[in-house]
């Protein structure tokens, strides 16, 4: 069994306890990448990773409004954390 296939299984299992748990995370980690993308200057680069930031926050947030299937709340929420974690590795120093 795959490392994804037991955090999915666990996810999954514990349902309920890890939705506030992840809104949380996932909040800060994006409202973290948002504050260091508006100290870059303006440039269309930096529009579109603020934009991309917020998207798939709000794709995590919706997909658990919406009562989505379990697997696919945990996919976005992986794409969510990787995408913000990305976006803030690439910030320059």
């Amino acid at each position: 069994m795959t490392l994804y296939n037991k955090w999915l299984a666990d996810f999954k299992k514990h349902f309920i306890l890890y939705v506030p748990l992840s809104i949380i995370l996932q909040s800060c980690l994006g409202s973290i990448s948002i504050f260091y993308l508006t100290e870059l200057p303006y440039s269309t680069s930096s529009f579109i990773r603020v934009t991309l930031c917020t998207i798939v926050c709000m794709f995590y947030n919706a997909s658990i409004m919406a009562q989505l299937k379990k697997q696919w709340v945990f996919n976005l929420l992986i794409i969510s954390l990787v995408t913000n974690i990305l976006l803030i590795a690439t910030y320059p120093l």
